[in-house]
């Protein structure tokens, strides 16, 4: 749960949180590019490997003050991913009347009333596959500051198409093996989490198969809670590149490419009605086409 921050402007610890997000960021391009080079064999080997295309992304202000940016990253028609953004961010400035108003009544934070000062730094990742087998996923981590408090957030889960347990097992192993040097009780508590964060209501049914996430946390030591951080970025790759290493070369039919199209249009009804990271990059002014990344290139409905 999040306590009182020291009332500080924690420079060296937003410039280290935002180095790490953008080193995290480029070893998930290099693993993800060597991914498209080594598919040699199976659906779609016979195209050319993809590639990111990178561009620079601002943060509009009302006053048309330097608000922050970021990178975006996206590579789309791959030999493996039909489509991935890995973007980075690093935004700041005022919080307009109504984030003001949604920090003082669901974060406890009424002084933002008075100081709306903020600062953001974070990686977004959303992966949409080529072949259906190979499970879409999402992560990303973050660090939020203001004047009266300071939090991280973040996670990852999994949302195949065709459930494999074998690699759902994987997936939860690998995260629960990194949480686990930062207690014994915060994987099940992430995991929980990450469940009932990740449903859709109005289909009464989870988005995937789970993962971790957290928000608002801060203990008070901003050491640990960026070190645990770091740690769920880190989980990330083992966790994932091996489920994809394997499906990547099955077959598949016509209806399990349906199947795909069909819970992507899930996907995107969570991102859209749903996550907060979506609402607060839009409201704040963010670009669009960043914030919007996660939508998958094609998408059907039933």
């Amino acid at each position: 749960m999040m306590t009182a921050a020291l009332p500080t402007e924690m420079t060296e610890e937003k410039a280290q949180a935002a180095a790490w997000f953008r080193q995290l960021r480029d070893e998930i391009v290099a693993a993800f590019e060597a991914l498209e080079d080594r598919h040699d064999s199976g659906p779609f080997a016979d195209q050319e490997p993809g590639r990111f295309e990178v561009s620079e992304t601002t943060r509009a202000s009302a006053d048309g003050s330097d608000a922050g940016g970021g990178l975006m990253s996206v590579m789309r028609g791959g030999r493996v991913f039909e489509k991935v953004g890995v973007n980075i961010s690093e935004v700041y400035g005022t919080l307009g009347e109504r984030a003001q108003n949604a920090m003082a009544a669901r974060k406890g934070l009424p002084g933002m009333r008075e100081d709306p000062r903020f600062w953001a730094s974070g990686i977004s990742l959303v992966a949409h596959m080529r072949n259906p087998h190979a499970p879409a996923v999402h992560m990303n981590t973050r660090m939020f500051w203001t004047p009266h408090a300071w939090w991280f957030g973040g996670g990852s889960d999994l949302n195949p198409c065709i459930e494999y347990e074998d690699d759902t097992a994987h997936f939860h192993a690998t995260q629960k093996t990194h949480l686990d040097p930062h207690g014994a009780d915060l994987y099940p508590r992430l995991k929980k989490w990450a469940d009932e964060y990740f449903y859709i209501p109005h289909r009464n049914r989870a988005r995937g198969v789970g993962g971790i996430f957290m928000d608002d946390h801060n203990t008070g030591d901003w050491a640990a809670d960026f070190a645990l951080t770091q740690d769920i970025g880190r989980a990330f790759l083992p966790a994932y590149l091996p489920l994809v290493d394997k499906r990547r070369v099955q077959d598949f039919s016509e209806a399990d490419k349906d199947a795909q199209l069909v819970h992507r249009g899930l996907y995107a009804e969570y991102n859209l009605v749903y996550d907060r990271g979506t609402k607060f990059g839009l409201e704040t002014g963010h670009d669009a086409n960043a914030v919007l990344m996660s939508l998958p290139p094609l998408a059907k409905w039933v």
